[in-house]
């Protein structure tokens, strides 16, 4: 867009979309009533997913995007023994599912971590609607190109990085996309178990509790259980030493 453009979002639009997660889908200013209401019309709001249920699973068909309004869902895959490899966290206002537009079935699980309510998005017709709204379009390209740059980052994290560095890069995340989200930046709770953590980072359950023991006990942290107060960020910071941009992408921003 210009530099004179205007954009607003989609809560700033209608008094019905005031309180939506919804935040990230941009819309430039100018955009006709009739385009907002068709917009408007193919969201399905505030489907309730309970703690641990399933929103979708590997070979199901794609139908729909999520968007998190409220809560936690997190996605991963399954080995044939059961065990669970996390690929990803999703809080509010993000987007889920976009990975399966090309395969055109769902590759992964997507389980909600606490009570959580998702809007949905049938992609066929956001899709026939994004080809009249360029915008719309725009949007849908700037999260896939998103979506490859954190699985890029997360593999150099991997690659890269200590076992301190991973917990704070995973930590920082958190922190920034909470305080995006008008939350505070320093003080929330984990959705996430401790052994979610270290599937996600790749690292054993013993060393993801041992390193929140020490940056604990260096100052860093103050941590009750799922409760999580970060007091010096300048120094969880300063841990990444190898100064990589996965702070700022792991799981999802906006």
């Amino acid at each position: 867009m210009g530099a004179n453009s205007k954009v607003i979002s989609i809560d700033g639009i209608k008094a019905a979309c005031s309180n939506c997660s919804l935040a990230t889908l941009c819309l430039p200013f100018g955009l006709d009533t009739e385009d907002v209401d068709r917009l408007e019309r193919i969201i399905k709001r505030n489907r309730p997913v309970q703690r641990g249920q399933i929103l979708y699973r590997p070979g199901d068909r794609f139908r729909s995007l999520f968007v998190v309004k409220t809560g936690a869902v997190k996605t991963f895959t399954q080995t044939a023994a059961g065990d669970e490899h996390v690929i990803g966290f999703h809080l509010p206002g993000e987007m889920l599912g976009l990975d399966a537009i090309q395969d055109d079935h769902h590759g992964c699980f997507a389980k909600a971590l606490e009570t959580t309510v998702v809007c949905e998005l049938p992609f066929e017709n956001l899709e026939s609607l994004s080809a009249s709204v360029p915008s719309l379009q725009h949007q849908l390209l700037r999260l896939l190109s998103r979506e490859v740059s954190v699985e890029a980052n997360m593999i150099s994290l991997l690659n890269n990085s200590t076992a301190e560095e991973r917990l704070a890069s995973f930590l920082l995340s958190l922190s920034e996309r909470f305080k995006r989200r008008g939350f505070s930046a320093t003080d929330f709770f984990l959705a996430m178990s401790r052994q979610d953590i270290g599937s996600y980072l790749g690292l054993a359950l013993e060393t993801v509790s041992r390193l929140f023991t020490r940056f604990q006990e260096h100052g860093v942290l103050e941590v009750d259980r799922k409760h999580v107060q970060i007091k010096n960020l300048d120094e969880l910071k300063r841990m990444l030493k190898h100064q990589t941009p996965c702070h700022t992408t792991l799981g999802q921003s906006s």
